[in-house]
């Protein structure tokens, strides 16, 4: 059960029912971290203006990459969920490529080195060593694009700690351990 309280519909603040609305259009439905969200419209506009912010700057198979990585790392069944629909419904990835991206890898090379690197963003606490900006770097990403990679990463960081603190109701089929059905 979440622990933070959801808004029903009819007590949305002002000014977060135009963004549940596109997320509703965009994805089929609204997801439940984006109805608790919706309590705090400012903290709603920061998710969803840096969530379209981000999906500009790479493209969606490797974000989605990264947030798998991620959301696996810190343990977030929620995002976990949520990005594996996203990624394999929207997305186009395949079962395998999901499964890998979670465990830090992926079907494509330069893929899997993002994910490899978010990881370690992430483990690291932002402290990366010279290795492995040699590896993300030597799998083709220029310093612009790493820029972009912990942008992302900080990203599902961000929607993991949401939704790990709420304990967010599961909406979306959960996904289980990697290498377990979802």
């Amino acid at each position: 059960m979440s622990r933070l309280n959801t808004p029903a519909p009819e007590d949305v603040p002002d000014g977060a029912t135009r963004n549940l609305d596109r997320l509703g259009a965009q994805l089929g439905f609204v997801p439940n971290m984006f109805k608790t969200i919706a309590s705090n419209p400012a903290v709603l506009d920061a998710v969803v203006n840096l969530q379209s912010t981000m999906s500009r700057v790479l493209d969606a198979k490797t974000r989605h990459t990264i947030a798998l990585a991620v959301s696996e790392a810190n343990g977030c069944a929620y995002c976990l969920a949520m990005h594996t629909y996203v990624s394999s419904e929207l997305g186009g990835m395949s079962s395998r490529d999901i499964e890998l991206s979670r465990a830090g890898g992926s079907v494509d090379r330069k893929r899997a080195a993002a994910a490899r690197f978010a990881q370690q963003v992430v483990a690291s606490r932002g402290r990366v060593g010279d290795e492995d900006l040699a590896a993300v770097r030597g799998a083709g990403y220029t310093d612009p694009e790493i820029l972009a990679l912990v942008t992302v990463a900080v990203q599902a960081l961000l929607t993991n700690f949401l939704n790990n603190v709420n304990q967010t109701d599961m909406d979306i089929p959960d996904v289980g351990s990697p290498g377990e059905p979802g």
